[in-house]
């Protein structure tokens, strides 16, 4: 069966229009008091997205429809991009969840499948990612040190964890961690990856941290988990013993490109702020758009957001056609390059707002953050910039040099 993927974009737009921007405001504010978890709010759209067949847009397939290519998901994510913290979990595409699924989907056992993947499918639960840790360089994963420890039918955990995303919400109900199983094997086969369920006896979530001062409670926060002696089934294994390190490399090169694919929309949502205000307000006799200023800043932003767009959406292409490891420089140019981007076109919003920019009356603030993280998470830019160089020197130019 072959998805309509312009119908899908189209649905997906009238969507956003009708039902979750003008309810973003209210959505924002999370749940009552110190909990955590999105507004009750959400439930009723996250049920009428599924009704009206928007639900798991994301690439996993499905028995009632075929996985997308990563081409035909990046103008579904762009769209969700205008509202960060809220849209993706109505169609049931946030972030960790949708790489997880994918994990899961690949090298989940049968049972695995079924007790994690299925109720995440539904969206009757939620699930986290726990690899990076306070005490060392995450950005180099060899680096980690969270024991897992061989103990016959058991693996047994201990090591802390931090910015595990999603693991402070109640219905976070399974961690996938990555913890050294072989310490003396190589440097990049001595990890594994364990499920744990979030009650196990041992597993203390100790706090969240804020990002730029957000809490962001309603996405569940960014914990900071003590594993003191987990113990879990040999069979909560995922994926191969030692296999850990490549099981999240699966994991990270659609994450990345599916960040900076919402991140276009992100930039679509802080250009149309520009237009707005520079249209509404005036300025020593002219309204702003009048100014030779702000023409600039706006043919700047729309020429940057496009230039972005299309190394995206390049990066997607050659996922789909030669795999994500083919691509891996190519994502990790899309991975550099649009957060940077991104992150200016914002601040030139913020800078064209003065005062209301800086304030949560307009989401421009929140999605500077947003766009700052992603500089940082899934592999710092400097990481990224080393990958190309090393591809760049080893590259074999067209034609000769004098």
């Amino acid at each position: 069966m072959k998805t309509d993927t312009n119908g899908l974009a189209v649905r997906l737009a009238d969507f956003m229009n009708e039902h979750v921007l003008p309810a973003e405001a209210q959505l924002l504010q999370g749940a009552p008091s110190e909990a955590w978890g999105p507004a009750p709010e959400i439930w009723k759209l996250k049920r009428l997205a599924r009704e009206v067949g928007l639900w798991n847009l994301f690439r996993l397939p499905q028995p009632d429809q075929p996985g997308l290519t990563h081409r035909q998901y990046a103008p579904l994510a762009e769209l969700m991009g205008w509202s960060p913290h809220v849209a993706p979990e109505i169609f049931n595409c946030s972030a960790p969840d949708t790489g997880n699924m994918e994990l899961l989907g690949r090298f989940g056992t049968p049972e695995q499948k079924q007790r994690w993947l299925e109720p995440l499918l539904e969206g009757d639960i939620r699930s986290c990612f726990s690899m990076t840790e306070p005490d060392v360089a995450s950005s180099d994963a060899t680096n980690i040190r969270t024991q897992i420890r061989d103990e016959g039918d058991q693996w047994v955990i201990r090591g802390r964890k931090w910015w595990t995303t999603g693991a402070m919400r109640p219905d976070c109900r399974v961690a996938m961690v990555m913890g050294v199983t072989d310490p003396e094997a190589a440097p990049s086969q001595r990890q594994s990856i364990i499920l744990v369920p979030m009650d196990t006896p041992g597993l203390t979530l100790e706090r969240s941290t804020t990002v730029f001062g957000y809490h962001d409670r309603q996405e569940g926060g960014h914990a900071i988990i003590n594993y003191d002696d987990v113990t879990v089934p040999k069979d909560h294994l995922l994926g191969q013993r030692g296999a850990g390190f490549a099981v999240a490399q699966a994991r990270l090169g659609p994450g990345r490109i599916h960040h900076c694919m919402r991140l276009i929309g992100m930039a679509e949502r802080a250009i149309a702020h520009m237009v707005a205000r520079a249209t509404s307000r005036s300025t020593f006799g002219r309204s702003l758009a009048e100014h030779g200023m702000v023409h600039q800043q706006i043919a700047e932003a729309r020429v940057s957001v496009d230039a972005a767009r299309q190394l995206v959406l390049a990066a997607a292409e050659m996922m789909d056609e030669e795999g994500p490891k083919a691509a891996r420089h190519a994502v990790a140019a899309a991975k550099v390059f649009v957060p940077r981007t991104v992150k200016r076109i914002i601040d030139d919003a913020i800078q064209l707002h003065g005062g209301l920019g800086l304030s949560g009356d307009v989401p421009l603030a929140s999605l500077y953050a947003q766009a700052r993280i992603i500089q940082i998470a899934d592999g710092p830019d400097q990481v990224h910039l080393q990958s190309i160089a090393k591809a760049e020197l080893t590259r074999t130019p067209a034609l000769n040099i004098n």
